[in-house]
């Protein structure tokens, strides 16, 4: 047996998705009245990724999309900002050249993203590409194919070596838990992910359906736990694809608050992947419509 079987064979993986289903229900019956406030859905928003990524992306969007960042910390000093703007590698130097604030990492997507269907050789050359380019954090997605296929070792050798080009940057693995399935199949691939180096593990690209989900969320933050309890290292979680709503959002915090507890309640480990719901947390703290975004 390889030794990436041996690593699964120290955590519990046989999951059943029905029991998952009703904790996380407990959970949310639990939490979620009192945490829909105002100093948590502020804390949601200085957790988010900003995120473009779209057919139509250049030059020039970009910019500004960065521009309105900048505008943000101007117009609302009383507030945190986003924790970082994700955009496609090849935009890494636009935001770079035009991000003026200082506590707003940059991120990439890379890897062949979304489907992570490319070449090794191309995953690490436009890894450390982005990161030559000024990427704090770069996103890319495990081989769901190999996983599926049981390929482990091809999948957990790669996301090493990409692991390596990122040298100093943050490396946030997409489990793309939609194609997984079934919450024994996300728990492993979150246990292979942070072995092989993650520093984040990630819902979903958001490209295919369903993306996030609570339950999804809910095994990956046990799983973050339990590697944390065998290995003593501290894994980010990153909810992500179609969380749009205020109450969304805040549902997440319920579970990775239950689940992880107050350490993982800060940006350093815990982010939001979105592009609309910035506009829907201001509109929630300010009481009124708001479209700064």
């Amino acid at each position: 047996m390889d030794r990436y079987n041996e690593v699964l064979k120290e955590y519990a993986t046989g999951l059943n998705d029905e029991t998952v289903k009703q904790n996380v229900e407990k959970i949310l019956r639990d939490n979620l009245e009192k945490n829909c406030r105002s100093e948590i859905y502020q804390f949601l928003f200085s957790c988010i990724d900003l995120t473009t990524l779209n057919t139509t992306d250049s030059n020039g969007t970009v910019a500004d999309f960065t521009r309105r960042v900048n505008d943000f910390e101007n117009e609302h000093p009383d507030m945190k900002n986003v924790a970082a703007l994700c955009v496609y590698p090849n935009f890494v130097s636009t935001v770079r050249m035009n991000l003026e604030v200082s506590d707003v990492n940059i991120a990439a997507v890379s890897g062949g993203f979304p489907s992570a269907q490319t070449f090794t050789e191309i995953k690490i050359a436009e890894t450390s590409m982005a990161v030559a380019d000024g990427a704090d954090e770069i996103d890319i997605v495990l081989n769901v194919g190999n996983f599926l296929a049981g390929e482990y070792a091809e999948m957990c050798d790669e996301i090493e070596e990409i692991k390596a080009a990122c040298r100093t940057a943050r490396l946030k693995v997409i489990l793309e838990t939609g194609a997984l399935k079934t919450a024994s199949n996300i728990k492993k691939a979150a246990i292979l992910a942070m072995y092989s180096g993650a520093d984040f593990i990630k819902t979903s690209t958001g490209k295919t359906e369903p993306a996030a989900t609570w339950e999804a969320a809910y095994v990956m933050c046990e799983a973050i736990k339990e590697y944390h309890e065998k290995t003593g290292r501290t894994v980010g979680i990153k909810p992500a694809g179609g969380i749009v709503s205020t109450e969304d959002a805040v549902k997440y915090y319920c579970i990775v608050s239950a689940v992880l507890g107050e350490k993982w309640l800060d940006k350093q480990y815990f982010r939001i992947g979105a592009s609309r719901l910035a506009n829907q947390l201001l509109s929630s703290i300010a009481g009124k419509e708001m479209k700064f975004f």
